[in-house]
């Protein structure tokens, strides 16, 4: 085995003949730290394979984890955020738009679209929490409000996936009135008895919360998701009593009544097709 000894010392390999792993390959968990393959991670619907945290994803993650064969048509893909109030903080208004689209290659914080899943026609509009956190301005609520005339229009039932801080501050009470015009339209909906499922994922907060949100006809939710209308700290305060442990989980608020039941996202594709041909 004298060929496997190093017999020479000091030997460096020169910068340009070393090899790097590219960016990319390995995903660690942000909850337990464990490291895994990026692949691994994708194919196991981006939840770690060793303590099953959901890693936050977005619309374009779900609609490939639902839509079958990742076939879709995206609607009112143009639509984008114009300037009522002029508003201004950091920056004016417009260029936070513009600087978020550019970073995150989206036009808004909801994208919606029909195609079928498990060979079943279906409706999703999904949020972006990377938008603005995907707050809730006037072409969100436009955009969720045209996917449930789509639904009506088709007799397709809906899915709505939340993620959200809440209102968008910028459109101060044009986003407000985005919470009465989309509960306006689901009730259209229901009148029409077409299914509405809700899923909230983490974070669902604020004036999501307190309108479509939590008006399905189910309303599920992810592991361990925060879901919550004010901050903790907000209610801490208001009523001066320290909150149960894990307040505004997921778990919590199952336990409490106002979900019907918690969904692994592995699973979420055959749970909402056994859930939606049971409403049929």
């Amino acid at each position: 085995m004298s060929w496997f000894i190093r017999k020479e010392k000091g030997i460096i390999t020169p910068t340009e003949m070393k090899r790097e792993a590219p960016d990319g390959l390995w995903y660690q968990c942000s909850n337990c730290k464990k490291i895994s393959a990026t692949r691994e991670h994708k194919l196991n619907a981006y939840t770690c394979i060793h303590c099953n945290y959901h890693e936050k994803i977005g619309s374009e993650a779900y609609f490939e984890l639902l839509f079958d064969d990742n076939e879709f048509v995206e609607l009112d893909v143009e639509l984008t955020s114009g300037d009522p109030l002029k508003f201004v903080d950091t920056k004016a208004y417009p260029d936070r738009v513009k600087a978020t689209m550019s970073k995150t290659g989206l036009r808004d914080a909801v994208r919606t679209g029909h195609g079928k899943m498990n060979g079943s026609p279906l409706v999703i509009a999904a949020m972006d929490f990377n938008f603005i956190g995907g707050s809730m301005g006037s072409v969100v609520g436009e955009k969720i409000a045209r996917a449930i005339s789509y639904s009506l229009q088709h007799k397709t039932p809906f899915l709505m996936i939340s993620k959200s801080g809440g209102a968008r501050m910028m459109e101060a009470g044009f986003s407000l009135m985005q919470m009465a015009k989309t509960s306006a339209r689901l009730a259209q909906l229901l009148e029409a008895k077409i299914p509405y499922v809700s899923l909230l994922t983490d974070p669902t907060t604020g004036g999501v919360t307190a309108s479509y949100a939590m008006l399905g006809d189910f309303n599920i939710s992810e592991p361990g998701a925060l879901i919550g209308f004010a901050g903790p700290r907000v209610i801490r305060e208001t009523i001066g009593k320290d909150l149960p442990k894990d307040f505004q989980s997921a778990e919590f608020v199952l336990e409490h009544g106002f979900l019907d039941f918690i969904v692994d996202r592995k699973d979420l594709k055959d749970k909402l097709s056994s859930l939606l041909t049971m409403l049929r």
